[in-house]
């Protein structure tokens, strides 16, 4: 009777602990079970009870649209993953986890450039799993994850969720090869087998300690052939620790960039080392919404955001930059490029922004200078619009610590038509504009709260604003008064919480700032 009753238990415990995974759980195909701990490879791998043991069994299947590929909680696997599978819509095709307990961990063999790969996959959900590459020293472009569609076409559907990657040691040098969390590739030998992603989406994972990045693209960028995937989702991620670049899609159109948190950027990169939070490179119409970044730290540039060349109408609004030392936002172009390659910077669009003690670099440049402004604005970027930012600069941790508000800048020539207007800039130090040689600039409706030399042509300033006045007195001058901007979103599969800022709180900020003037 006691062996009756431990049986019943056991399938009660397996149903109960397989609920949650099931849900999200294809009903057409084959469940496959992998226990590193209790599993045979003899075993038929189609339950709980008669998993699977090794990634060589996993390695081994070819998935049909409807199967699942689990692997027990708890479990950790030393090796290489590798999928390539076609699901459909209606029958999507799952790698992820089964029972309770903590994620099953895998972990690459030493000078592995990856410990799983998602190669010419369509319609495929990566979950719930724990992925590391440490090897015994750094490798040029070393990952967690790779995503690939190689010689392929079109790559569709695919997830990654609810992944922990961590402790990439890959190289701290961009042009070695870097490294990164996660790694999508769009690679293709001649057009007539253009391989590009639609439908990428990158939510609720945790990026952790892995160098240099954090999630990077590798795909063709030259406008003389020119294709793009389509419709890419990167919300909910939580980067934590990371040097290099946080968020960077190439080769994109209409990519959406949104509720992501980067923040404790380790200090790791080599002097001259160039690196931002979020930004878009090679892309149309990329839209960055709802993030926050802070606390970047790389020798230059180190921007939480960043509008970068080869892009077309980038917009970037509703942010949350703080505590980054290169500053707020870098729009940047290189005069000197091929033109047949590089199309430029043209339209971007920084709206709604809230940046709160941002450009706090104390560590000279590889140019020998403490060069951070605010706003970077260099090469020949054009009709960019910025407008409605809350820059609220405070006080600089030391004396040589730059302290330019908006510096527009030569890199091979100077932007043209930039509009700045009704933003608020906050400065309880002496701040400065820095224009240069640029052309055709449009300051209007601007709120220039503090002392600024080479104050920009504004027929239509303010330099008081009795509702800022206000708030600022609420907490005695502490940019703590602006928290009634911001909602907690919670990230990362639920391992922080992050500020967004609220668009109707915001939007309703300058509507107040406005008509208490």
């Amino acid at each position: 009777m006691k062996h009756v009753k431990a049986i019943l238990f056991f399938t009660l415990f397996i149903s109960i602990s397989l609920t949650s995974c099931q849900s999200q759980l294809a009903e057409t195909g084959i469940n496959y079970y992998i226990d590193s701990e209790h599993g045979n490879d003899s075993n038929d791998g189609t339950s709980p009870q008669s998993a699977w043991k090794s990634l060589e069994k996993a390695n081994s299947l070819r998935l049909q649209a409807g199967d699942n590929l689990l692997f027990r909680r708890g479990s950790h696997f030393t090796g290489q993953l590798n999928v390539s599978a076609q699901g459909t819509s209606a029958n999507r095709i799952v790698v992820g986890a089964y029972g309770s307990g903590s994620k099953p961990c895998f972990s690459a063999p030493d000078n592995s450039l990856y410990t799983i790969c998602i190669a010419n996959s369509s319609f495929l959900t990566l979950q719930d799993l724990d992925v590391v590459n440490t090897g015994s020293s750094r490798m040029p472009n070393r990952t967690g994850v790779k995503v690939v569609s190689e010689d392929y076409g079109w790559s569709r559907g695919i997830t990654l969720h609810a992944l922990d990657i961590h402790d990439v040691n890959g190289s701290l040098l961009k042009k070695a090869g870097g490294g990164s969390g996660i790694l999508i590739e769009s690679l293709w030998k001649t057009d007539s087998l253009v391989s590009l992603f639609d439908s990428l989406t990158i939510e609720d994972c945790t990026i952790r300690r892995c160098e240099r990045n954090a999630i990077i693209w590798n795909a063709p960028w030259s406008r003389s052939d020119w294709h793009l995937s389509t419709h890419t989702i990167v919300r909910r991620n939580l980067i934590e620790e990371v040097p290099g670049d946080g968020i960077v899609p190439i080769g994109c159109d209409s990519a959406l960039v949104e509720y992501n948190l980067m923040r404790r950027c380790s200090r790791l990169l080599p002097l001259g080392e160039a690196a931002a939070g979020i930004w878009p490179w090679s892309c149309d119409n990329t839209t960055i919404q709802f993030n926050e970044v802070s606390d970047h730290k790389a020798p230059w540039d180190g921007q939480g955001f960043d509008s970068d060349f080869n892009c077309t109408n980038t917009l970037i609004q509703y942010n949350y930059s703080h505590d980054n030392e290169g500053g707020f936002i870098l729009i940047c172009n290189p005069g000197n490029s091929n033109p047949a390659d590089n199309i430029g910077n043209l339209g971007s669009i920084v709206r709604y922004n809230v940046s709160i003690d941002d450009a706090v670099r104390q560590q000279k440049t590889h140019t020998d200078e403490y060069f951070s402004p605010t706003i970077h604005i260099g090469g020949p970027c054009k009709n960019t619009l910025i407008e409605h930012n809350i820059l609220h600069i405070g006080r600089k941790p030391g004396s040589q610590v730059d302290r330019t508000t908006i510096a527009s800048l030569s890199w091979e020539g100077y932007a043209d038509s930039t509009t700045i207007r009704e933003n608020l800039f906050f400065a309880p130090e002496p701040s400065a504009f820095n224009l240069t040689k640029s052309t055709n600039n449009l300051f209007e409706k601007n709120y220039y709260l503090g002392t600024f030399q080479n104050m920009p042509v504004d027929s239509h300033s303010h330099d008081y604003s009795a509702y800022y006045e206000s708030i600022m007195n609420s907490q005695n001058g502490s940019s703590e008064s602006l928290s009634f901007l911001f909602e907690d979103v919670t990230v990362g599969d639920g391992a922080a919480v992050m500020k967004a800022v609220r668009k109707d709180a915001i939007t309703e900020f300058f509507k107040k700032t406005t008509s208490n003037q």
